[in-house]
């Protein structure tokens, strides 16, 4: 493996740009070709890296274009573009043999996750989603904890997040259904939903669950009650209307403690054998280069935290919710969803 890694971005928008503030500069790194529909967004990506003192990345309107022009001369690719746009992406660059750092949400719908799966199965390429909540060493750690069983049996959670979403995006693309694929829940919620998909450890099984658009084309407010294959009940409360802001809080009941953490892995207590509760607080290196986890996995350094498995789970709550919602509420079986 190359001592530094030649990256392709697709999607070279505001949060793409931010990024690269500091990949530019990380000597690992090599920034060989931007692919985005914006001249502007590409123009200011390419600044950046010739302002860190790289050269500038080859520039493409069309992503496909890219791969064909570039595949030789990439070893992997960072996608950030509208999310209904994932899923076609993220298998065109599969399927190119290239590994691949995926911004959340990994596809919209459960067929797309499994074409993804079965294109990343082929290849044994490295597929890494970046959810800062799977990439935090705090939500590692209670997972790997809960699952050797320290905390007991799951009985239940309680997870929530709000954002004053409504009027931060009036007008943006994640309020267009076409380019989103769903609203407040499926934007910002999905760090909580894929945080909690991460940690329960295991499957779905019923959902039942309500949205309110508030005169948008997107949900805005989701209630959601599920319960799990293993017993376990579940709910989520999005709140994407309020003041300004923007926070969770979830908490995961277990037969010997309590677990309350963010969707993002920035915070964590836990209470359990009656000992004080001390709130640990992460290390901001995951939430703000998020890309030293992806190359860490990608050498085999450690083991991916954020799987393309857990990307079908998140799918299938995500479908059941949808068609819930768009049922009144009535309970949705996750195997009929796929």
């Amino acid at each position: 493996m190359r001592n530094k890694v030649r990256l392709g971005v697709i999607g070279a928008g505001l949060k793409a740009a931010d990024y690269a503030q500091s990949w530019a500069r990380m000597p690992e790194v090599e920034f060989v070709a931007a692919a985005d529909v914006s001249a502007a967004s590409r123009a200011r990506l390419r600044d950046i890296c010739v302002k860190a003192g790289q050269s500038p990345p080859r520039e493409f309107e069309d992503f496909r274009e890219m791969l064909a022009k570039c595949r030789d001369d990439l070893d992997a690719v960072y996608i950030s573009t509208p999310h209904s746009s994932h899923g076609e992406q993220a298998l065109a660059v599969i399927e190119a043999r290239l590994d691949l750092f995926l911004e959340k949400p990994m596809v919209t719908t459960v067929a797309e996750a499994k074409a993804l799966i079965d294109a990343r199965s082929r290849t044994n390429n490295t597929l890494v989603i970046a959810f800062n909540g799977a990439l935090s060493p705090l939500v590692r750690d209670t997972h790997k904890r809960a699952s050797a069983g320290e905390f007991g049996e799951l009985v239940s959670v309680s997870a929530s997040i709000w954002e004053s979403w409504r009027s931060n995006y009036e007008g943006h693309w994640k309020q267009m259904p076409e380019l989103s694929g769903g609203g407040f829940m499926f934007d910002t919620g999905a760090h909580m939903m894929n945080t909690v998909c991460l940690l329960v450890g295991s499957e779905f099984e019923r959902v039942s669950a309500y949205m309110n658009n508030y005169g948008k084309p997107v949900d805005i407010t989701c209630a959601v009650a599920a319960r799990l294959e293993n017993g376990a009940l579940v709910t989520f409360n999005a709140a994407g209307e309020g003041p300004k802001g923007c926070a969770s809080h979830m908490t995961l009941f277990y037969s010997k403690g309590i677990v309350r953490i963010d969707a993002w892995g920035a915070w964590r207590e836990i209470e359990i054998d009656g000992k004080p509760v001390v709130r640990e607080v992460a290390e901001a290196a995951h939430q703000e280069n998020p890309l030293k986890s992806f190359l860490a996995v990608r050498a085999g350094l450690e083991e991916n935290p954020s799987t393309v498995e857990n990307g079908l789970r998140f799918a299938r709550l995500w479908d059941a919710i949808k068609a819930s919602a768009a049922r009144n509420g009535e309970s949705i079986r996750i195997a009929d969803i796929g």
